[in-house]
């Protein structure tokens, strides 16, 4: 005999969807499939294998056989006194538990070293600040003393305004350390993922001597609204992303993230520095 169907009271509702995990459903913003969370352990889209965006800590443990961070401590200098921008910075140190937007350190990929940078969009977009700049230009500089290859994972919404033209001068900071580095005959790779915009992809993430990007990463300069704005014309609706600037020549590959660790040591592995 079938039992007649009850409204659940609001009290039972509300315990059932408090088993509801939270994020458990998210949308691919570039073919638009609903999916869950748990369908891709790497967080991509299994339609079109757009990469949902990571945490630096995530990208670790991905990539990653072993990482030694460094400069852990560098954070923005006590001359900024803007009590809304200094709130700002608490709140994404709490959130990644870091202190800037850029992890750096020391790693091996498939037993192949190299010097790891990985910045994270989840602290205030992965802009580009003071101690951003820091942290890059030192583990440049200290990969050229070590003499193994750099690589940069770029996740960033461009130069951190809240700083003004300091932030704006760690992109010359950065690009002299990348030409320093690569002019001591050492390899600087690239892997642009979502976003990379501003004035980080005006310097240094696109000063690699390689340049992946994950599938329909946006990748560019000036947001679309202000170029629109500025040229009166729609631009094409890919026109910022990973697959049309491969067709176009700024980068040399697109790499799935699945095929990420592997590319990467084959990589590394190739420019490797023979001591004599």
């Amino acid at each position: 005999m079938t039992s007649k169907f009850e409204t659940p009271t609001p009290s039972e509702l509300s315990q059932r969807t408090d088993k509801i995990p939270d994020n458990l459903m998210h949308r691919c913003p570039i073919c638009h499939q609903v999916m869950t969370h748990y369908q891709s352990a790497d967080k991509t889209c299994p339609n079109c294998g757009y990469g949902f965006r990571l945490t630096a800590r995530e990208r670790v443990e991905a990539i990653t056989d072993t990482f030694e961070e460094i400069d852990r401590d560098v954070t923005i200098p006590s001359r900024f006194d803007d009590s809304l921008y200094l709130q700002k910075i608490e709140r994404a140190k709490q959130a990644t538990k870091l202190n800037e937007s850029v992890l750096t350190g020391f790693a091996s990929i498939n037993r192949q070293q190299c010097g790891l940078a990985i910045m994270d969009s989840h602290f205030i977009m992965g802009s580009l600040g003071s101690a951003t700049g820091e942290k890059l230009t030192r583990l440049f500089e200290a990969a050229k003393q070590k003499r193994v290859p750099v690589v940069l994972f770029a996740a960033s919404g461009g130069a951190r305004m809240q700083e003004g033209m300091n932030s704006l001068m760690q992109m010359a900071k950065v690009s002299q350390a990348v030409a320093d580095f690569q002019a001591a005959g050492l390899a600087y790779i690239v892997v642009l993922t979502d976003p990379t915009m501003g004035g980080v992809t005006a310097s240094f993430a696109t000063q690699g001597d390689v340049i992946l990007a994950e599938p329909h990463a946006m990748i560019g300069f000036a947001g679309r609204r202000v170029i629109e704005q500025t040229i009166k014309q729609a631009p094409p609706q890919d026109f910022q992303r990973a697959e049309t600037l491969l067709a176009h020549g700024l980068i040399d590959a697109i790499v799935q993230r699945v095929d990420l660790k592997q590319t990467l040591s084959q990589l590394l592995q190739w420019h490797q520095v023979k001591e004599a």
